[in-house]
C-alpha cells in the first residue's frame, strides 16, 4: 500500500502569542523562546513595523521607477517600508551592515549582514492583492541564523531562528508536508518580467504541469517559502530570485523540514530555487533540470 501522505498546515501546540502581531513584536519572551544577540526579536520588530507602515498608506502607491521592464516596478512605499528597516536595525546595531533591495549595501564591513525586502510582491500590492510581505534576515559570518516574513494582509508573521524551528506568529511551530509523490504535489512558482526570461518559463511550466497535481503562483517569492514550510503548498521553484527575496523565507522553510537549494547541488539563488520535502525535492529537481531551466531566450 502506498505510504500515508502528512498535508496542510501542521502546528505544534505551544503557549499562544499571536498577539505578537498586533503588539509589533514587542516582547517575544513571551513564547518562551530566546535567541542569541536578539537578532530574531529585531527583525520581527522590523518587519511588523514596515508591514503597518504599508498597510497604513491610504490610496493607491506611486510607481517612482522600474528595474528590470516597464513592469518591474518601484513605489514609493517600497522605499519607504526600508528606510524604516534601516533606521530600526541601525539604532539597535550601528556596526552591522545591511543589504536592502531599494538602497544597496551599506555599513562597515563585519560579521553581521541584515539582509531586506521591504515590499516583496510589489505589483500585489500596487493592485491591491493579499499576498504580498516584508522579508528581514540576519546573517552572521555568510549563514543567515534568523529570519522573519510577514504578511501584513493575512496577519501572519512567519520566523525562525537557526536550530530552533519554524513559527508562525510565533505561537504554533510549523512543518511542511511529507510523503508527497510528485504527481500528487501542489507547487508554487514564479515568473520574471523580460520577455526572454518569461518565453523559457512558459516552456518550463509546459513540462512541470501535466506532472504535478496543480501550480500556484502567488507572486512573492517570500511567501511562497512560507507556504511550504506551513503545508499550504508542497514544493516550490522559481528563476530568477535574488538574496532579499529568499534569505528569510528560505531558513523559514529549511527549520520546517524543507530542504532549499539550487541545480545540481547549487545553493538557491538567482538561477534557480527549489523547495521542499525530500523525497519530493529531488523528483522536481530532476524534472526541472531535464528542461534547461537556466537560460533565456
Amino acid at each position: 500500500s502506498a505510504a500515508p501522505v502528512a498535508i496542510g498546515r501542521k502546528l505544534s501546540r505551544t503557549r499562544g502569542c499571536a498577539e505578537i502581531v498586533r503588539s509589533g513584536c514587542q516582547d517575544s519572551s513571551r513564547c518562551g523562546r530566546t535567541w542569541p544577540g536578539g537578532r530574531l526579536e529585531l527583525a520581527c520588530r522590523a518587519a511588523v513595523a514596515a508591514g503597518r507602515l504599508l498597510t497604513d498608506r491610504g490610496g493607491r502607491p506611486q510607481v517612482v521607477a522600474t528595474k528590470s521592464s516597464p513592469t518591474d516596478v518601484v513605489t514609493e512605499a517600497d522605499r519607504a517600508a526600508e528606510a524604516l528597516i534601516r533606521e530600526l536595525i541601525s539604532a539597535e546595531r550601528p556596526g552591522d551592515r545591511i543589504l536592502g533591495e531599494e538602497g544597496g549595501e551599506t555599513g562597515s564591513p563585519g560579521a553581521v549582514r541584515w539582509i531586506v525586502d521591504p515590499l516583496d510582491g510589489t505589483v500585489n500590492y500596487l493592485y491591491g492583492l493579499p499576498d504580498w510581505a516584508v522579508s528581514v534576515a540576519a546573517e552572521v559570518d555568510g549563514t543567515v541564523v534568523a529570519g522573519a516574513v510577514f504578511v501584513p494582509r493575512r496577519a501572519e508573521l512567519f520566523s525562525a531562528g537557526l536550530g530552533g524551528g519554524a513559527w508562525l506568529n510565533q505561537a504554533a511551530r510549523l512543518a511542511c508536508n511529507t510523503g508527497v509523490p510528485l504527481g500528487r504535489a501542489l507547487v508554487a512558482t514564479g515568473f520574471g518580467y523580460e520577455a526572454g526570461r518569461r518565453l523559457v518559463q512558459a516552456e518550463v511550466l509546459l513540462a512541470v504541469l501535466p506532472r504535478v497535481r496543480d501550480i500556484r503562483r502567488g507572486g512573492s517569492a517570500a511567501v511562497d517559502l512560507c507556504s511550504v514550510a506551513s503545508g499550504t503548498v508542497d514544493a516550490y521553484y522559481e528563476r530568477g530570485v535574488n538574496l532579499w527575496d529568499i534569505a528569510a523565507g528560505s531558513l523559514i522553510a529549511a527549520e520546517a523540514g524543507a530542504l532549499v537549494t539550487g541545480l545540481h547541488g547549487r545553493p538557491p539563488g538567482p538561477s534557480m530555487t527549489i523547495a521542499a520535502a525530500p523525497p519530493l525535492l529531488g523528483e522536481l529537481h530532476d524534472l526541472l533540470a531535464a528542461t534547461d531551466p537556466e537560460r533565456d531566450a
